[in-house]
């Protein structure tokens, strides 16, 4: 289906120079001389990079339909991941460079939602905040509390966070995916 750049919304995905894009952010421009056009800034759902465009207003794209499915999280073997659909228990693979920064928060039988584009995997989106357990930190020193004192923690996944002292071994911590900072205890 064709649309207008006049009609782009933010999240919207197009089509454009054989690359799937995702709409961050548009802007209308109108100058007192000259033709209408549009700016547009996009992330490129194949690669993650974020370009700039401008577009003559009379311009039009192909909209792409990206279906999302909740998957779960099976095991890693190597730099291999494998998830699971739940409804039709049909079995993927992805790489750990298709996975980047996202695969150190996987943990056997999370739900994540992957993104696909006719087939081909763009990538997975995972929960806001996923609780771990604490396998491995130190103990806390007494009377080194002066001001929100923080101590770094192994996680179940391998991952090392800061979390505060008073978090001990065998623990279970709530962290937050966007940024991989310890949030609460669970």
């Amino acid at each position: 289906m064709m649309i207008s750049v006049n009609d782009f919304k933010t999240g919207m995905t197009i089509l454009y120079e054989n690359d799937i894009y995702q709409v961050l952010e548009f802007q209308h421009v109108k100058p007192g001389k000259g033709a209408a056009f549009v700016k547009a800034k996009l992330r490129n759902l194949r690669t993650s990079s974020i370009i700039e465009k401008t577009f003559n207003s009379s311009v039009r794209v192909e909209a792409a339909r990206i279906e999302k499915r909740d998957m779960q999280f099976l095991y890693s073997q190597a730099d291999t991941y494998y998830f699971m659909n739940m409804e039709t228990y049909d079995q993927i693979e992805l790489s750990r460079k298709q996975l980047g920064d996202n695969a150190k928060f996987l943990k056997e039988n999370l739900i994540v939602s992957i993104s696909f584009y006719e087939g081909e995997v763009l990538g997975i989106v995972l929960p806001d905040k996923i609780e771990m357990k604490v396998v491995h930190s130190e103990p806390a020193v007494k009377g080194n509390t002066s001001s929100g004192a923080m101590k770094d923690a192994e996680l179940e996944t391998g991952m090392v966070i800061k979390v505060p002292l008073f978090v001990e071994e065998g623990e279970n911590v709530i962290i937050s995916t966007s940024d991989g900072k310890y949030v609460s205890r669970a």
